[in-house]
């Protein structure tokens, strides 16, 4: 490749998000939908955070993991729907080449960051449920906190470098993206030079990323069954099933859809079958979050009525003022 005709290729500034441009009747109310999704994943992960913060029953390594899992939460759902809110909205579907590089960088960041709080918080349960008297002398603060900055630290290195990799590519065009946010598969296909060491990157570092902890997750989690199951009474077994079923029930949801999306084939029908799947990673997870644990968790469940009640009983007071 000659120097004019590189310098010809690097003329692309944007890139244009297809999205559900295929359902244009719909983008109204897609639009309502994913706002009332994005308003109420962030109302209930940020109380979520201050239930953890604030009430003292919840300062225990699966609570102080749990209130790290929602911060990502509302960072990880912040990367992507204001911006497709917008292209639904006002039908701009541009974005520029650096926007998307930054979208695809807190995208892989925090997928990361999920993936490795997850297993944190399998092998939380497993030493709680398998190796009771081991668990107070493992999991104490200190350890907790080194779990917990390696989760946000190591994606993140991870993920900027790959992001560095990506920049470098060539973009001739087209630049049409047929995804709803900068995804690295979509991006690379549109590269016209050779991307064979960025996508050997990208497979190494998600084998570290995904694959370890999904490994770590599950065996965490078949360890946990097998002994959940050897408790001989019925109360037992459902009172250590009930400490782990909210973890389990997330844990499902965001590794299915993932390994799904990225074992599907890309092609023809298939594409809006991944863009639906993608949906459930990328908005629902993160809305599903603080509805199973507030739901089925019973410390959550009354930390939350301690709040309401704190707030009746302050408007009472500023009624009687």
């Amino acid at each position: 490749m000659g120097k004019g005709e590189g310098e010809n290729q690097t003329s692309i500034t944007e890139f244009i998000l297809l999205g559900f441009e295929n359902v244009p009747e719909l983008q109204i109310l897609l639009c309502l939908l994913f706002l009332v999704i994005y308003v109420v994943t962030v109302a209930g992960n940020i109380l979520i955070v201050v239930l953890v913060v604030a009430d003292q029953r919840l300062h225990t390594s699966m609570y102080f993991f749990l209130g790290n899992l929602s911060c990502l939460d509302t960072c990880y759902t912040s990367a992507i729907l204001p911006r497709m809110l917008v292209s639904l909205l006002t039908g701009d579907r541009t974005i520029s080449v650096n926007g998307c590089f930054i979208q695809l960088h807190f995208f892989g960041f925090l997928v990361g960051a999920e993936c490795y709080l997850l297993a944190a918080m399998s092998y939380d349960r497993y030493l709680a449920i398998c190796k009771p008297l081991h668990y107070a002398a493992r999991m104490k603060g200190r350890f907790c906190l080194q779990l917990a900055a390696g989760s946000w630290l190591w994606p993140f290195v991870a993920s900027t470098l790959l992001v560095c990799l990506v920049s470098q590519l060539i973009f001739c065009g087209p630049n049409e993206i047929d995804h709803f946010f900068c995804d690295f598969t979509p991006m690379t296909k549109l590269s016209c030079n050779d991307t064979n060491l960025v996508i050997l990157v990208s497979f190494i570092l998600c084998s570290t990323e995904v694959l370890s902890t999904f490994i770590l997750t599950v065996t965490s989690y078949i360890s946990i069954i097998t002994t959940i199951l050897r408790i001989p009474s019925t109360t037992g077994r459902k009172k250590a099933f009930s400490t782990c079923s909210s973890h389990l029930i997330v844990v499902t949801i965001f590794y299915g859809t993932l390994i799904i999306v990225y074992m599907l084939p890309d092609v023809g029908a298939l594409k809006d079958l991944n863009k639906v799947l993608s949906v459930f990673y990328t908005v629902l997870t993160p809305l599903a979050n603080p509805l199973i644990y507030s739901l089925r968790n019973r410390e959550v469940k009354e930390a939350m009525k301690k709040v309401i009640q704190f707030m009746q009983h302050s408007q009472k007071f500023v009624w009687i003022d």
